[in-house]
């Protein structure tokens, strides 16, 4: 079973960026549509971004052209760099391959408030 390890959240203020990691500890992991999904208090889990293998991306609306999904496979890591931050970004991020192919990781916590 790969393991996802996802880092980089905090406290940030509104219109602020961050910058998400998340290493997968497998090298399969480069096979793999990878996926950043978030979950806030008291709503379902939803996919934000996607990249293929061929590094094709994909986001939601409520995202798009404030965050950028990348990756690199040689660091089995996949990135999400997020600006312009607002508070209903707020909410627990995590990675996963698209089809949920792995267990979830713990989440990194991303908190957007004045």
């Amino acid at each position: 079973q790969v393991q996802l390890v996802e880092s980089g959240g905090g406290l940030v203020q509104p219109g602020g960026s961050l910058r998400l990691s998340c290493a997968a500890s497998s090298s399969i992991f480069r096979l793999y549509t990878m996926g950043w999904y978030r979950q806030a208090p008291d709503k379902q889990r939803e996919l934000v971004a996607s990249i293929t293998s061929a590094r094709n991306t994909n986001y939601a609306d409520s995202v798009k052209d404030r965050f950028t999904i990348s990756r690199d496979n040689a660091k089995n890591t996949v990135y999400l760099q997020m600006n312009s931050l607002k508070p209903e970004d707020t909410a627990v991020y995590y990675c996963n391959t698209i089809r949920l192919s792995w267990g979830w990781g713990q989440g990194t916590q991303v908190t957007v408030s004045s």
